[in-house]
């Protein structure tokens, strides 16, 4: 009874729990929070201290009493307690204005594909634990698909690529369930990486890993562009130990990024590949949605396209993609409820 009290004065929420951002939907609202899924932890008190935007800007200045960490790593909870208590901030923030003072929302939660059993049971615990009443989970590239508008529930193939922080989810989708797919832990935080790698091997440069993400948006590309793009990285000499400065274009954050990109381009041929006849010739017509951070990195609908001889479109607000999709299952669970994940206690 009580339960029911609670929610009826409860805002529900879709969230994309991502290992870059997290972000949240509410039913007759939109998007409410965009925040980088990031925590920061006094450890004398074990007490958080910051989360979001407010605990980003920490990231590699904080005194050894205070840590800054990433609750989610490659799509996954990596730290139970950091995630819920990150879950329930967001939670408490979407009522804050509101007259509840227990909020008990149903939530609709997006989850890689390649998840185990276990991981997606510490998924929905975290998030009853943290508040909500009921948890509904679904996979990632089928909100991404759902969010693009693609017509997920028909008999015709419909082909995803979501490029997150954490993962890759590729997906080939027909009457309301994937047919084939592949998913990477390989995105844009292993892009970070290859730049910080390059920076250290090429220039003897240490970079942060949020100058090298600023890097990569400000000049990172896949194919040669018209005009020349330039950048300044700034970081620790690794001879001298001092600051040092290196000015760099395109063309060199391509070379950082190419083996990489060859991996998740290999991927999408081999997932079209494995996908039944009639489904491809589908996707040859119609061709493939890219969702995700990823998706804006210039050039690559073009490289795509180039090595699968398909069409390849970028959603329009590719970063929001997914959580649009879970906020439209909620706008619309009575013909949507048929995409979503059983309960893990119903798997037992």
């Amino acid at each position: 009874m009580f339960k029911k009290l609670f929610r009826r004065f409860s805002k529900d929420m879709g969230i994309d729990l991502g290992t870059s951002s997290t972000l949240v939907y509410v039913k007759d609202q939109g998007i409410v929070i965009n925040e980088p899924s990031v925590v920061a932890i006094n450890n004398r008190t074990e007490k958080i201290i910051a989360v979001g935007e407010d605990a980003k800007t920490m990231l590699g200045k904080t005194p050894q009493h205070i840590t800054v960490t990433k609750p989610m790593v490659d799509g996954v909870i990596s730290d139970f307690e950091v995630t819920e208590k990150m879950i329930k901030y967001f939670i408490e923030k979407v009522h804050r204005e509101s007259m509840t003072f227990v909020p008990r929302p149903r939530v609709v939660i997006a989850i890689p594909l390649d998840v185990t059993e276990v991981e997606r049971k510490a998924v929905e615990d975290a998030v009853l634990r943290a508040g909500a009443s009921e948890v509904w989970l679904i996979e990632e590239p089928m909100a991404a698909a759902i969010g693009a508008g693609l017509p997920i529930q028909e008999a015709t193939g419909s082909m995803i690529v979501d490029l997150g922080g954490g993962t890759t989810e590729i997906a080939v989708i027909s009457l309301s369930g994937i047919v084939s797919w592949r998913s990477l832990k390989l995105a844009g935080d292993k892009l970070d990486e290859a730049i910080i790698q390059y920076a250290r091997d090429k220039f003897n440069l240490l970079l942060g890993q949020r100058t090298a993400e600023r890097i990569k948006i400000q000049v990172g590309s896949v194919l040669p562009l018209n005009q020349t793009l330039e950048a300044v990285m700034r970081g620790r000499d690794l001879i001298t130990g001092l600051p040092k400065e290196v000015h760099i274009t395109d063309s060199n954050v391509r070379e950082a990024i190419v083996k990489p990109m060859k991996i998740i381009v290999d991927s999408i041929k081999a997932t079209i590949e494995s996908s039944p006849p009639e489904l491809v010739s589908d996707l040859y017509e119609k061709g493939m949605v890219l969702t995700g951070g990823g998706a804006l990195i210039r050039g690559l609908d073009e490289l795509i396209s180039k090595e699968t001889k398909m069409p390849v479109y970028i959603t329009d607000e590719p970063l929001t993609a997914v959580v649009r999709g879970a906020g439209k299952i909620l706008d619309d669970l009575e013909h949507l409820k048929e995409v979503l994940l059983p309960p893990t206690k119903d798997l037992a």
